[in-house]
C-alpha cells in the first residue's frame, strides 16, 4: 500500500490513542512520518513499532502550545526529509466541565492545546508546503465542534474553533495547492475516553445517540485522515468530515 509513497507527515499527539493509529496507517502506506507528543517515552516506543514494521518514523517530545517548539519540529522534519506533505494536527486535551465551573486557568489550557496549537502547526507549516507546491493538513476536531453540547463549555468552544479556523486556511491557501479539511471523531474507543466507554451507564447512553450500534475504534479515524491526506481527496477542501457512528445524523 503506497498511496502516500514519497511523502512526509507531522502528526501530533501521536504517543496514542488516535494518533497513534493515524501515525501507523500513514507510514504503513508509504509516508516518512514525524511522530510527536508531550509524553517523550510513548512516542518514541510508537516510533520505534513503526520502524519494526518496516516504516520510517521519526520521534520528538513536542509541546503543542510551544511556538518554539513548532519551529523546531518543522525545521527538523525539512532537515530530515526536505519537505512537510502532511500535517495532522490531532494532539488535545479534554475539558469535562460547564461554564460556570471553568475556571480561567482551565479555559486558556484549553485553548491553548486544543486551538493555538492548531494555528502554530498551520503557521509554521505553510510555508514549506508553498515552498514545495502543495499539502494536506488535517486538524482533528470533534463533533462537540458541530453542535452544542452540555457540561463541557471550553472544549466545545475550542473544536468549533477548529473547524472554522481549518475552512479559514482552506480558503486562504488553496491557491498554493493547500488542502486544509477538519476530522470531527464522535465516541471513539481510546485511552483518553476509557473511563467514560468502560462505565456501564456512560457507554449506554453514547450508544442511544449513535445510529451505529456501537463504539468507533481509533482506527477508523485513521482512515479517515488517510484520506484526505492521499490524492485520493485531491478536490476537497474547507470541509469538515464526521466520524461519529451517525451522532450528528440524528
Amino acid at each position: 500500500m503506497t498511496r502516500l509513497s514519497g511523502k512526509t507527515a507531522i502528526v501530533t499527539g501521536a504517543g496514542s490513542g488516535m494518533g497513534l493509529e493515524e501515525a501507523r496507517l500513514l507510514a504503513r502506506e508509504g509516508a516518512s512520518v514525524v511522530l510527536t507528543d508531550i509524553n517523550e517515552e510513548a512516542v518514541r516506543a510508537v516510533a520505534a513499532t513503526i520502524r519494526e514494521e518496516g516504516g520510517e518514523a521519526f520521534a520528538m517530545r513536542h509541546d503543542v502550545a510551544s511556538e518554539e517548539q513548532w519551529a523546531e519540529v518543522v525545521s527538523e522534519t525539512a532537515k530530515r526529509y526536505g519537505k512537510v506533505d502532511v500535517l495532522v494536527n490531532n494532539a488535545g486535551i479534554s475539558m469535562p466541565a460547564g461554564l460556570l465551573d471553568t475556571t480561567v486557568e482551565q479555559w486558556n489550557k484549553v485553548m491553548a492545546i486544543n486551538v493555538t496549537s492548531v494555528f502554530l502547526g498551520m503557521k509554521y507549516v505553510v510555508p514549506n508546503m508553498i515552498e514545495n507546491g502543495g499539502g494536506s493538513i488535517i486538524n482533528i476536531s470533534s463533533i462537540a465542534g458541530l453542535t452544542g453540547g452540555s457540561g463541557a463549555g471550553a472544549y466545545t468552544a475550542s473544536k468549533g474553533a477548529v473547524r472554522m479556523l481549518s475552512k479559514a486556511a482552506a480558503v486562504d491557501y488553496g491557491q498554493h495547492h493547500i488542502r486544509v479539511n477538519s476530522v470531527h471523531p464522535g465516541f471513539i474507543s481510546t485511552p483518553m475516553s476509557s473511563q467514560f466507554v468502560n462505565d456501564p451507564q456512560m457507554l449506554q447512553w453514547f450508544l442511544s445517540q449513535t445510529a451505529l450500534p456501537r463504539v468507533g475504534e481509533a482506527s477508523e479515524v485513521a482512515r479517515a485522515v488517510l484520506f484526505l491526506a492521499s490524492d485520493d481527496a485531491s478536490y476537497i477542501t474547507g470541509v469538515e468530515l464526521p466520524v461519529d457512528g451517525g451522532v450528528t445524523a440524528k
